[in-house]
């Protein structure tokens, strides 16, 4: 059996396998490798083609998305509950 790990003290967030803690870390460790190449464009290291800032910031920004998005389908968060949610209707 798979170990479980307890949600983050986040609303939403639920216990998580350790399958599925792995598979999250696999990505984070993958969205860092291209982030740090990202910066090396940014700043314009030499030996490297110059870009176009605005682009590149473009799609650093909807890789971050896309990789929250990957992790976000592996841990599946629910919607928070809210306080008014106990409350029962007025008659």
């Amino acid at each position: 059996m798979s170990e479980k790990h307890e949600g983050l003290p986040v609303a939403g967030y639920l216990p998580q396998s350790q399958d599925a803690v792995d598979m999250v870390n696999y990505f984070k460790r993958a969205e860092e490798r291209v982030l740090r190449q990202l910066d090396r464009l940014a700043k314009g290291e030499e030996g490297l083609p110059t870009v176009d800032g605005r682009w590149l910031a473009i799609g650093r920004t909807d890789l971050e998305k896309a990789f929250m998005a990957i992790n976000r389908a592996v841990f599946q968060p629910k919607r928070a509950s809210m306080p008014e949610d106990a409350i029962a209707p007025e008659a």
